[in-house]
């Protein structure tokens, strides 16, 4: 784990401690929306994970243990997850049917943030953002599934669509063409989720983590991602609860 790859590796088929893709629940999971050919199931299981999954950036957690597909399923699905729990639990999916799958990490600077998530980190730096690299029709194809379709509206921004040919990565401009995103720094690609090398950035980036120490050599910070007051007014909340099965 930790290593980056750039081939396809037979690591991209087995269960990782993060990526934990023989573990029933994200076996099921996997079974219930991913029918079909590869290309298929993989599309599926994209938007499966993207809508039944609400983006919260504020579920950012410091633990090591907090990081597997299974938890995701198992704990955050009334409370949503960011952009590494979705796509980790994608690549988990996609694993458990067979399709090669890794993660790919990057630092993206958000233009259209909320100024209380700004202010929290306080940075417009989201850093190791993540998404799903996956092996379909032998070349890696880039998926996004953080941003689920009710949030982009929200934001003025068109939602990813991914038809597992082409990279859907992320959304760089609004509908009115002001700039949403953009990517500063490359990470690489990982079977399974780099924690030490990502805890020490969020360290090295976030003031309101900086100083602190986390559980395994570390202790956790006192909530630097959970808000005393809404979210302005909150973008990132859904107006229902998440998708029914």
């Amino acid at each position: 784990m930790g290593h980056q790859h750039t081939a396809l590796s037979p690591d991209t088929l087995t269960p990782n401690r993060f990526v934990d893709s023989d573990h029933p629940a994200v076996v099921a999971f996997a079974r219930e929306h991913g029918a079909g050919e590869p290309r298929d199931a993989a599309v599926a299981l994209f938007y499966a994970v993207r809508e039944r999954l609400r983006y919260n950036p504020w579920r950012v957690r410091f633990r090591p243990e907090d990081y597997t597909a299974s938890g995701v399923l198992l704990r955050d699905r009334a409370e949503g997850g960011h952009c590494i729990d979705k796509a980790l639990l994608l690549a988990a999916a996609c694993r458990a049917l067979g399709i090669p799958s890794r993660l790919h990490f990057a630092d993206v600077r958000n233009h259209i943030g909320t100024a209380r998530l700004e202010e929290q980190l306080g940075t417009d730096l989201l850093v190791f953002h993540g998404y799903t690299e996956l092996w379909l029709g032998g070349r890696w194809v880039g998926a996004t599934p953080a941003f689920n379709a009710g949030l982009c509206h929200r934001l003025g921004v068109a939602p990813l669509e991914f038809d597992g040919v082409h990279d859907a990565v992320f959304q760089e401009f609004a509908a009115d063409g002001v700039r949403f995103m953009e990517y500063v720094h490359d990470h690489g690609s990982f079977v399974d989720i780099p924690v030490d090398r990502m805890f020490a950035a969020w360290e090295a980036h976030y003031p309101a983590v900086r100083g602190r120490r986390w559980p395994g050599g570390h202790t956790e910070p006192s909530s630097p991602a959970e808000p005393s007051s809404p979210v302005e007014p909150s973008l990132f909340a859904e107006p229902s609860s998440p998708a029914e099965p």
